[in-house]
C-alpha cells in the first residue's frame, strides 16, 4: 500500500515496503474506519496515491472544505488545484454545497438534494452526480488509468438525517457502477462511534464490511494519549464474493502522524520505547 504502510520495524528494526498493487486492482472497495481517534490521514493517503497513479478521482467531500484537502495534498506532493483544472479530480465540496442549495431554483438539480426534500432517503442524485463524474469520454479513456471515488465521510450522510439502508442502496449503485461496470475502485470512510445504541451506524458499518475487499481501521490507544505512539492501524483483506475462499487475513500496526508521513511499526516497537 505504497506510503500509507511506508515502513514497518520488526524486532530485529528492518523496514520494508508494502506493495501498491492491491490498492491498484480493479473492482476493489476500502472501507476505512475510525474509532477514539481521527482517522483522515487513511482518506489523504489514498487521494494522493491515486492522483498520483494517474487515476480518473471523484471526491465527495462532506466533511472538509476543499482548501483543507489541497494543504494536505501538497504535503503529500500532489496539488488538487492543478487536478481539478485537467479534470482529472471532481471535487463535490459538501460544506459549501449544502450552503448553495438553499439560495437555487427548486427545480435546478443538484447532488445533495435531499437536504431540502422531507424525503431524505433519496440519494439518487447524489449517485447521478458520481455517474456523470466517472463516465468516460474518448479523449479521457486513454488520460487517465482507471475511475475512483472516494466518500469523506459517510457517517455525515446519518447525521442529515439520511437512514443507514439508504446510504447502502447508494453504495451498491456506486459499486455497479465504479467497480463493475467500469472497473474502477471506491474508498470510502465511515465513523464508528463505540454508541451501542446507535443503531444506524451499526447498520451501516456491518453492511460495508460484509462488502469490502479491504478494511483499515484505525483506533486510540486503550491506555490514552502518547506523544510517541499516536494509534493502532488494523489491516483486514477480505474475498466477499468468494466465500470457499481461504480465512481473511489481518495484520495490527502502531503509527505515528508525521508532518508530511505516517510512520508504522510493530506493537511495542516504537523508537521512542526502544
Amino acid at each position: 500500500m505504497s506510503r500509507l504502510l511506508a515502513r514497518k520495524r520488526s524486532a530485529g528494526r528492518s523496514e520494508r515496503c508494502c506493495s501498491s498493487s492491491s490498492s491498484l486492482s480493479p473492482g476493489k472497495l476500502t472501507l476505512l474506519c475510525d474509532a477514539k481517534t481521527d482517522g483522515s490521514f487513511l482518506m489523504h493517503h489514498f487521494l494522493s496515491f491515486y492522483l498520483k497513479a494517474n487515476c480518473k478521482v471523484c471526491f465527495v467531500a462532506l466533511i472538509q472544505s476543499f482548501s483543507h484537502y489541497n494543504i494536505v495534498g501538497q504535503k503529500l506532493g500532489v496539488s488538487l488545484t492543478a487536478a481539478r483544472e485537467r479534470r482529472q479530480l471532481v471535487f463535490l465540496e459538501g460544506l459549501k454545497s449544502a450552503v448553495d442549495i438553499f439560495f437555487r431554483p427548486q427545480e435546478e438539480p443538484h447532488p445533495l438534494q435531499f437536504l431540502r426534500e422531507a424525503n431524505t432517503r433519496n440519494l439518487q442524485p447524489l449517485y447521478e452526480f458520481v455517474r456523470e463524474a466517472l463516465k468516460p469520454t474518448d479523449e479521457e479513456e486513454a488520460a487517465w488509468r482507471c475511475p475512483v471515488l472516494l466518500v469523506d465521510d459517510l457517517s455525515v450522510l446519518l447525521s442529515l438525517g439520511v437512514g443507514a439502508v439508504a446510504v447502502l442502496d447508494f453504495i451498491h449503485y456506486c459499486r455497479a457502477t465504479v467497480c463493475w461496470e467500469r472497473k474502477g475502485n471506491i474508498v470510502a470512510l465511515v465513523h464508528d462511534s463505540g454508541d451501542a445504541e446507535d443503531e444506524e451506524n451499526d447498520i451501516l458499518l456491518n453492511g460495508l464490511s460484509h462488502q469490502s475487499h479491504l478494511i483499515l481501521r484505525a483506533e486510540g490507544l486503550a491506555t490514552g494519549f502518547c506523544k510517541d505512539v499516536h494509534g493502532q492501524l488494523k489491516i483486514l483483506w477480505r474475498r466477499p464474493s468468494q466465500p470457499t475462499a481461504p480465512r481473511d487475513r489481518s495484520l495490527t500496526y502502531q503509527y505515528k502522524i508525521q508532518d508530511k508521513s505516517v510512520s508504522f511499526f510493530a506493537k511495542g516497537m516504537s523508537p521512542a520505547v526502544l
